[in-house]
C-alpha cells in the first residue's frame, strides 16, 4: 500500500464499529451521534451538530446488544463537506474496571479474537 503524505500513524489500532452515541455535554446539552471507529483509547463520532475541540463530555456507547458509558474529551473535529455532518475525534478519560472491560470486548470481537476469561489476555494486550 503507498503511503501518501497525510498517512497517520496510531498507536493504538482503529476499528471500524457501528453503534449509537449519546453525549451529554457539562451543561447537559445532548447530543446524538454515531460511532464509526473504535480504539482502546477512543473513537470517532459523526454527528449533525459540532462539538467544539476540547469540550469534554460523557459519552454512552451502544451497540444494540452492550452499552458502556465513559468520559471523554474532543480532540479534532472535521466538517462534513457540505452534507451537514460532523465527524469528531474523541479520547477517552477516567476509565474504569467496567469500562475497560466493554472497550475491550469490543475490541477482541472487532479484532477477531476470542473471547477469553481466563484473564490472561488482558486490556492492556490488545492496546497493543
Amino acid at each position: 500500500m503507498a503511503e501518501g503524505p497525510y498517512t497517520v500513524r496510531r498507536a493504538n489500532p482503529r476499528f471500524s464499529f457501528f453503534a449509537d452515541a449519546e453525549v451529554t455535554l457539562r451543561d447537559g446539552t445532548g447530543v446524538r451521534g454515531q460511532l464509526a471507529e473504535l480504539s482502546s483509547r477512543g473513537c470517532y463520532i459523526d454527528a449533525l451538530e459540532p462539538i467544539p475541540v476540547r469540550t469534554k463530555l460523557r459519552l454512552r456507547i451502544c451497540d444494540g446488544m452492550n452499552t458502556c458509558e465513559l468520559q471523554g474529551k474532543v480532540l479534532y473535529m472535521h466538517s462534513g463537506g457540505g452534507f451537514g455532518i460532523f465527524g469528531m475525534g474523541v479520547v477517552f478519560e477516567e476509565m474504569g474496571t467496567e469500562q475497560h472491560s466493554a472497550i475491550g470486548a469490543w475490541l477482541r470481537k472487532l479484532a477477531g479474537r476470542p473471547r477469553k476469561d481466563s484473564g490472561k489476555n488482558s486490556f492492556s494486550e490488545i492496546r497493543g
